[in-house]
């Protein structure tokens, strides 16, 4: 490191001793408690360049500094100044150190700056930078998200009624290009799809995504263990990326992002002031445009060059590439197994493995289907048990062979909107329940027309017709089916053909014809109708006509 510069006051103090009192340079080092080498350079730079009192003191300052040591951090030399924003750029390629910069700039200029002294000023150059400035963003490694404090006006084409939608931005870190979009709310699904869309927009992912502490990125926030929201987390996995929240009310953590929404206020909000829209999607059109103008023709003073320009530049190559497939925004949510094997999810109910009946589970549900996944603290209930109540396990070694499912989805579904309705799959079901979950009214009147006959299955048929629920003639028609297996099958054919001139749809019926042989009355009567019987007391037919 170069040796420690002395400030103006004692400089000029030097050669006032020296040039007006003529002390000797130890006695003046000694009353300035510097050393006498210091004096001495100071007084030979003074003498070199001809100097005296009445020049000194009609000086400034700056005039001064200039003149013996050419400038704050520096010497009076001829030696080329790099270009220290250029400088700033690269070191945001990775893997481009201070080091490599400096031994490129010396093959220019063989008789360059030292390295100490281009450290030095390269840390001057910062120092008048601003102080958000003083930040070195690697290439491709943050984008910072935030929404604007100021929303979009969208008015209802039919009533009138002004709404306000949001103003979201992103911006990378290392070429300050940015994006910005308006929508509906701040809502998990329009967070993530913005986000989605932003990376869309810059043609690739960053390593890390550094939002503000909003419930949709961070659902507990904390300055140094933040909770992550689920689905956002899910995201960032998606692309690669992990997520970084800024700490609470740290605005410097996310000052590019400030910045961005600064800019994205003046110069699109400000200028969409005046204008009408209709819906998010016209407002989205106009803020693409005033968009490209920021991007493309906007030139950053310290960069000297456009957002876009130094992203072609520095940054575009150093992006992930993005997925094959984009993210599915997906809801999760807690849901508690009910005892028939089936979680609520949307208010319609989805089966789960019938062992698993009172756990705790999450539930992940896109637009097109439902994944039902164990919990990261599995719990099982007891019947009755509240959400916050455990019930005492005999076998507490089953629960900790369970831990390590936490993350197993047991589950999948095509997602289904019929409000109260249900999708069950067989394997899910106990083996009882899946014997009878096989029976459907098809299967029951063909399994009666191959086992007995075709006026069975048609037995069959009007009784399950006659049923509110065609599940309750399930087992009527099971109890017709098996007595061909103690009867002749064409004597319960019989038996069937009376029940179904009767109108008596009922098993019961048919075994009680068939017990008491009255399927066989039609065989032994005679074939003529009997006798009308003469009496009295009958009236006959015409009576009532």
């Amino acid at each position: 490191m170069p040796t420690e510069r002395i400030d103006m006051i004692r400089v000029r103090e030097i050669l006032r001793q020296k040039m007006v009192d003529e002390r000797a340079n130890r006695p003046i080092a000694a009353a300035l408690s510097i050393s006498a080498g210091k004096v001495g350079e100071t007084c030979s730079r003074a003498k070199k360049l001809g100097l005296t009192w009445t020049d000194v003191d009609a000086m400034t300052d700056e005039e001064l500094d200039r003149k013996l040591f050419g400038g704050p951090g520096g010497r009076a030399c001829s030696r080329p100044e790099p270009d220290w924003s250029s400088v700033h750029v690269e070191l945001k390629r990775k893997g481009v150190t201070l080091t490599l910069l400096h031994l490129e700039y010396l093959e220019g200029c063989a008789d360059g700056f030292r390295y100490s002294a281009f450290c030095d000023r390269y840390a001057a150059w910062c120092a008048k930078q601003k102080p958000t400035m003083r930040q070195t963003h690697v290439a491709g490694d943050k984008i910072f998200v935030d929404y604007a404090g100021q929303r979009v006006r969208i008015v209802d084409r039919e009533t009138g009624e002004i709404r306000g939608a949001e103003l979201f931005v992103a911006v990378l870190g290392a070429s300050n290009l940015t994006f910005a979009e308006a929508t509906e709310s701040q809502t998990v699904p329009d967070f993530v799809g913005s986000c989605g869309r932003a990376f869309e927009f810059f043609g690739g992912a960053t390593s890390a995504i550094v939002p503000d502490q909003l419930k949709s990125a961070v659902v507990k926030s904390d300055r140094y263990e933040p909770e992550i929201q689920r689905t956002f987390h899910e995201f960032a996995e998606h692309y690669g990326a992990v997520v970084i929240p800024a700490r609470p009310r740290s605005p410097r953590d996310k000052a590019k992002v400030e910045v961005a929404v600064q800019i994205a206020e003046r110069w699109i909000l400000a200028r969409m002031r005046k204008e009408t829209f209709y819906s998010v999607a016209e407002a989205n059109v106009r803020i693409a445009e005033l968009l490209r103008e920021i991007n493309e023709r906007h030139v950053m003073r310290t960069y000297k060059a456009t957002r876009r320009e130094l992203f072609e530049r520095v940054e575009r190559d150093a992006l992930r590439p993005l997925p094959a497939d984009r993210f599915e925004v997906a809801a999760w949510k807690r849901v508690r197994v009910h005892f028939d094997y089936h979680v609520d999810v949307g208010r319609h109910f989805y089966s789960v493995p019938h062992t698993l009946v009172g756990e705790a589970l999450w539930a992940r549900s896109t637009a097109s289907t439902v994944e039902i996944f164990w919990r990261d603290d599995v719990r099982r209930l007891a019947p009755g048990a509240r959400d916050s109540e455990v019930a005492s396990s005999a076998d507490d070694g089953a629960r900790e062979r369970r831990s390590h499912r936490d993350r197993e989805r047991v589950a999948s579904h095509v997602r289904s909107h019929v409000v109260g309705g249900h999708t069950t799959r067989d394997e899910h079901m106990p083996e009882a329940h899946r014997r009878h979950g096989a029976w459907t009214p098809a299967r029951i009147i063909s399994w009666a027309e191959t086992n007995v006959g075709p006026v069975a299955a048609k037995l069959c048929m009007s009784i399950l017709e006659h049923r509110r629920h065609p599940q309750q003639g399930y087992r009527a028609c099971l109890g017709i089916i098996r007595l061909a297996r103690r009867h002749d099958r064409a004597r319960v054919e019989d038996a069937c053909a009376k029940a179904l001139a009767m109108k008596v749809y009922s098993s019961r019926f048919v075994d009680n014809v068939l017990r008491h042989g009255l399927d066989r009355v039609k065989e032994q009567g005679a074939s003529e109708a009997p006798a009308p019987v003469l009496h009295d007391n009958v009236r006959g037919a015409s009576y009532y006509h």
